[in-house]
């Protein structure tokens, strides 16, 4: 394409940790309760717009991440290498008149259970809105993100990543039934924001979490069950406590109700906390962590929330105690969002 565009539009998605509640933002629960907390590193999406004629395609992807540079005409049957970006791009659309070069990248690692694709998602529906004269509100760009994993590409996804990444900040979502939710964010004193930056961490197990047949029989069992058995509903009642523990700056029922979370998530299938998840949280008591959460669903691979406690030497104490644990086992650098999706 040519070296000058005749505009760009950038957006940019934080990525979600520490959601204590999932599995009760599915449509198998019906309704639910779930509390998350965004972040950075940002899913970015750049898009440079040119005129249509000359160019072989609508379309130019550049998936930073996997290396992967091709073009690609939403009006074609199937996809090319990248499903979930392709149903994004159709399902929003291309103008008549423009060809445009999408380069995306994302620092935090796929596959890491931090919503990493929605926030890709998220940030690419909200980059492709801005090519139109219309603006959709931050909880349609959740719900079309959510779409194109549920029913244009007919995935198993949740409701709250999606939310997470366009609305930013701190959340507590009630899910009123299934895909219908409201979004109330927190709004914590800017010291306990401070504190509560300065003791988390994100821990990212060395491999991308793989949903497996582990998943499906705890989706399996909890249909079974019904929307109100109690293995959900202790998941949507630990929601609320973590929300009301952050919300009175209490540090030490936040980190339980973390705990609590991931105990639950062990009952519902013990291999939903894999044993490199179970090392780490074993180095992280000996060094008197607060709170832990395996990120996401659990299972094998993805990452760890980690609430520390003991100041900034003690935290680095137990970080590297982690790294040197396993060669795999990555810190990645995170700061609270408070903006969630950004198109400029």
């Amino acid at each position: 394409m040519p070296d000058s565009p005749l505009s760009t539009i950038h957006a940019q998605a934080p990525i979600r940790i520490c959601d204590i509640g999932g599995w009760t933002d599915t449509w198998f629960a019906e309704y639910g309760s779930i509390f998350n907390i965004a972040v950075s590193p940002y899913a970015q999406v750049q898009i440079n717009i040119y005129p249509r004629e000359n160019f072989p395609a609508p379309v130019r992807l550049c998936v930073a991440n996997f290396g992967d540079v091709y073009d690609y005409d939403p009006a074609k049957p199937g996809w090319e290498k990248h499903p979930l970006l392709e149903a994004a791009i159709r399902r929003e659309g291309i103008p008549e008149d423009v060809a445009v070069e999408i380069t995306i990248h994302c620092a935090a690692p796929p596959g890491g259970s931090t919503g990493t694709s929605a926030a890709v998602t998220v940030a690419l529906i909200g980059a492709l809105d801005a090519l139109t004269p219309g603006h959709i509100t931050s909880h349609e760009v959740a719900a079309a993100a959510q779409a194109v994993e549920t029913q244009d590409l007919g995935l198993q996804c949740g409701i709250q990543d999606q939310l997470c990444a366009a609305y930013g900040g701190i959340n507590f979502i009630e899910m009123i039934h299934y895909p219908l939710a409201s979004v109330a964010q927190l709004q914590p004193p800017s010291a306990v924001l401070a504190e509560l930056e300065a003791r988390l961490a994100l821990v990212y197990l060395g491999k991308s979490h793989q949903s497996s047949n582990v998943h499906q029989k705890v989706i399996t069992q909890l249909e079974n069950a019904g929307a109100d058995c109690a293995p959900l509903n202790e998941l949507r009642t630990l929601a609320t406590t973590a929300r009301n523990a952050l919300a009175a700056g209490d540090f030490s029922a936040f980190g339980k109700a973390m705990n609590a979370n991931t105990a639950a998530q062990a009952r519902l299938h013990p291999d939903l906390v894999s044993k490199d998840a179970r090392r780490v949280i074993e180095i992280a008591q000996k060094h008197g962590a607060t709170g832990w959460k395996v990120n996401g669903a659990g299972g094998d691979g993805g990452s760890l929330t980690l609430l520390c406690t003991g100041g900034p030497t003690a935290k680095r104490g137990l970080l590297d105690d982690i790294s040197q644990a396993h060669p795999d086992f990555r810190i990645i650098p995170i700061t609270l969002d408070q903006h969630g999706l950004q198109v400029w």
